[in-house]
């Protein structure tokens, strides 16, 4: 199917959406946890886990196929790419999603003249040109560019590379097709539109998504609140699995069911 849904749990609604390369089993160590007061769906990205690729592949296709098979209300937690994906859910469709978490994710992930808070592009292109002549090699460098700098490092990587051999391997093609939507998006002008109230979950070691960047968003988003997480790089929630459940579970005790 093109939009693969593990559902777990009892209570409000919680949408999970993983980063780029990446499949649902990410979450694993947190799933026991926050299934006991929150339904769960897990989502694969369409061309990534157990779900088939859509086209044409684009953020809005994307976030259209994830919104076709999740609640109608939800809160939705995206991390990285998966966090592009939730904001453009919520922009499309903002009565479908009643809080947003996003983690380790910016509106922009590409340095710009007006945007110092991204990677360089051609850091991008770098790293596409590696990707294709070593497919393998590449996905797992990029795992523990994830990690660099945090303080449990080796033991997060791990976690990565456990979650990614979970489930099936992604094509190049799809992995392609994700990288450009990393490398072109740029949602500055719309956020603002972004009335959900929305938790913004950041290690403050994170070199794939500035802290300052977290920063920027958060006073650009009309209910936004920031928790930074002291020693984390760009997967808090492997890192610091407590610190980040407790953020989640306190920000959605205090946001009234829809």
């Amino acid at each position: 199917m093109s939009c693969f849904i593990e559902i777990m749990g009892q209570g409000k609604p919680l949408v999970m959406i993983h980063g780029w390369g990446m499949n649902s089993a990410v979450w694993e160590r947190m799933t026991k946890r926050l299934s006991a007061n929150h339904r769960l769906y897990l989502v694969d990205l369409p061309g990534m886990g157990q779900s088939r690729p859509v086209h044409p592949y684009h953020l809005h296709s994307i976030a259209d196929t994830v919104a076709e098979h999740i609640p109608g209300v939800s809160t939705v937690l995206g991390w990285s790419l998966g966090g592009l994906v939730a904001q453009r859910i919520a922009l499309n469709q903002p009565d479908r999603v009643s809080q947003l978490i996003l983690v380790g994710s910016n509106p922009c992930f590409v340095r710009r003249a007006d945007w110092p808070h991204g990677i360089a592009a051609q850091q991008f292109v770098d790293f596409g040109e590696r990707f294709a002549k070593d497919f393998n090699q590449t996905l797992l460098n990029f795992i523990t560019l994830q990690c660099m700098h945090a303080k449990d490092a080796r033991s997060t990587v791990r976690q990565l590379r456990i979650a990614f051999a979970a489930k099936p391997t992604p094509t190049q093609e799809s992995l392609n097709h994700a990288l450009d939507i990393l490398l072109q998006t740029d949602l500055r002008e719309e956020v603002g539109r972004l009335f959900q109230p929305t938790l913004l979950i950041h290690g403050d070691r994170d070199t794939l998504a500035p802290l300052s960047a977290a920063h920027w968003l958060a006073n650009q988003l009309p209910q936004a609140a920031l928790r930074v997480i002291s020693g984390a790089a760009h997967a808090p929630f492997l890192s610091h699995a407590d610190a980040f459940c407790s953020a989640v579970e306190a920000f959605m005790a205090d946001t009234p069911a829809p």
